[in-house]
């Protein structure tokens, strides 16, 4: 059996983590969640509430530093820059755990909003309170990932807690460590950060940590741009004084072109935001008003994660487990990612490996999906798998090498995917140049037999029809075979099966 998650590798019962409230992280690769502070403030366990106030409280020393004065690089990056918390396995890596974390780039942007835009950082008057997640709403290249990190950073002494309760209770000796870890409390008597000791699970050579479910979500935080954007009338209509509403209305209607597409709409309430600034604050309100929404929809986003990644990934190891020496497979790189990719194409079309697409019977289009499945098809190998590799004229999905001389470039696509002519056509060929490869194969996927006419057009007016360096994968699920359902089956039971599209 291949391990894949926390309790294959610690042996733990995934029930008992289930009680416990931990998310039963991969130990392969990061899975695409990340801590959204909104659910830290929107909670009713008085921990979590308290955790956002220990945010907003480490923000506001931020801000009255920043606004006495210049800061010196040191403190910079003493205060304002922060290690990716690689330990606790989520967020954004294809391969590993290892992010970027928050850099001077960062730190210079949350820097200068302190001491600009957001200068009533915590002493606001319309919302609640305070929000990180304000800083993603202005900074252009500050996201997501950005914020969950901060935030991670600032409630890793919870999140080390957390994992030493679960640790001390549920793991033998052999299986954790007692551990130095970085940057735990801040002391705002020494103006510090303050390193301490726990017993964790150990793994790898570092040690694991544990996060609560209920912080979690995935996509986008509950505060974000998009919805600040696309919520413009909901929140400007809560503006108590009529005339600014008006205003406001007739400025974005002047500036605004005839008959305006979707695009020209968003980029001029972009700029009435940027010109009126204390709009954001009626939109975090709105944000605050309806944070049930967050709750609901953060446990929807967790729960889809859960099936996508743990309870249909487990079982697609397990098929690939089933074949004769899947996992010590050899042959040169080409040959190697090939074998790989084929078998991949036989458990998604043959094997049910399909349903990993599918949630509540709707097929789920993500290129990363297909990544992740496709990393995890390489575990045991002697290859080096690098995801996202950039030799200089952009980033390759994969690239599988053994040393200088033997390189193969993976390209991934959808059949959906608008540049897909233009990219088969160049992409895969100019990274193989690039990296000085031995081939470069392309991957496509697609779920409807219209997606398949149209794929398969582009392939012939290209001459790719066939080529061996281009992989087609079906994963529709209107021509797969179904299991025979027994006569008595309880028709409930049935459809709440056919609802999660596990059938």
């Amino acid at each position: 059996m291949v391990n894949v998650h926390f309790t294959d590798f610690f042996g733990v019962n995934p029930e008992v983590l289930e009680q416990y409230g931990a998310f039963n992280v991969s130990l392969i690769n990061d899975l695409p969640l990340f801590v959204d502070p909104f659910l830290l403030f929107n909670s009713d366990k008085s921990e979590y509430q308290d955790l956002h106030s220990a945010i907003i409280q480490y923000l506001r020393f931020l801000r009255d530093k920043s606004m006495a004065g210049g800061i010196r690089e040191g403190l910079l990056h003493s205060w304002f820059t922060f290690p990716e918390v690689k330990q606790n396995w989520l967020g954004f890596s294809l391969i590993g755990n290892s992010g970027s974390g928050l850099g001077i780039k960062f730190a210079r942007a949350l820097h200068l909003n302190l001491n600009s835009i957001f200068a009533n950082f915590g002493d606001e008057k319309i919302t609640k309170s305070s929000h990180l997640e304000k800083l993603c709403l202005i900074e252009e290249g500050v996201g997501k990932d950005n914020i969950s990190d901060f935030t991670t950073n600032l409630i890793k002494h919870y999140l080390l807690e957390f994992t030493q309760r679960f640790a001390l209770n549920y793991l033998s000796r052999s299986q954790r460590r007692r551990v130095t870890v970085s940057k735990v409390h801040f002391n705002y008597q020494t103006e510090t950060w303050v390193s301490e000791q726990f017993v964790l699970p150990y793994l790898y050579d570092d040690f694991v940590l544990l996060t609560p479910k209920d912080i979690l979500t995935k996509d986008d935080t509950w505060i974000n741009k998009n919805d600040l954007l696309r919520d413009f009338d909901d929140f400007v209509t809560s503006i108590p004084n009529d005339q600014l509403r008006s205003q406001l209305n007739n400025y974005l209607i002047s500036i605004l072109p005839d008959k305006p597409t979707r695009k020209e709409r968003l980029e001029a309430i972009a700029r009435v935001i940027r010109e009126n600034p204390f709009l954001i604050e009626y939109f975090i309100l709105l944000k605050e008003e309806r944070g049930e929404q967050a709750v609901a929809l953060s446990d929807l986003k967790v729960e889809e994660t859960e099936d996508l990644f743990i309870s249909q990934v487990a079982h697609f190891i397990d098929t690939l487990s089933q074949e004769s020496k899947f996992y010590e497979l050899t042959g040169d790189t080409v040959e190697e990612t090939r074998k790989r990719i084929l078998y991949l194409k036989d458990v998604i079309e043959n094997k049910g490996g399909y349903r990993l697409f599918y949630l509540k019977g709707e097929p789920v289009r993500r290129e990363t999906d297909l990544h992740i499945l496709f990393r995890l098809t390489w575990f045991g190998t002697p290859s080096d798998v690098s995801a996202e590799v950039n030799d200089g004229r952009g980033p390759a999905d994969f690239k599988i090498s053994r040393g200088a001389w033997d390189k193969t470039i993976v390209e991934f696509k959808l059949a959906t995917n608008r540049k897909l002519k233009q990219n088969l056509a160049n992409q895969a060929e100019i990274y193989q140049r690039a990296s000085n490869a031995d081939a470069a194969l392309k991957v496509i996927i697609y779920f409807s037999e219209a997606e398949l006419e149209k794929l398969s057009a582009i392939l012939e007016e290209l001459l790719l029809t066939g080529h061996p360096n281009v992989v087609l994968i079906d994963a529709r699920d209107d021509n797969k075979l179904r299991p025979q359902l027994p006569d008595n089956l309880d028709i409930y039971y049935y459809m709440k099966v056919v609802f999660h599209g596990r059938l």
